[in-house]
């Protein structure tokens, strides 16, 4: 009975590292596209109080 489990165990075990590894992956690219936006909105805002432009409308 062991046998069975271990053998289970060992089947899921790729699929298991596999999406474990896309979570982390997926994570890490929202994370950078969130960060990216925010330093791209704070530029852009600069450069418009820079030119004397109003604030933009969200």
């Amino acid at each position: 009975m062991d046998d069975i489990w271990m053998a289970v165990g060992w089947a899921i075990l790729p699929t298991l590292a596999v999406s474990a590894v896309f979570v982390i992956v997926l994570r890490g690219i929202l994370r950078f596209d969130r960060t990216e936006r925010k330093v791209h909105a704070r530029i852009e805002a600069e450069e418009r109080a820079a030119r004397g432009l109003p604030p933009k409308a969200s």
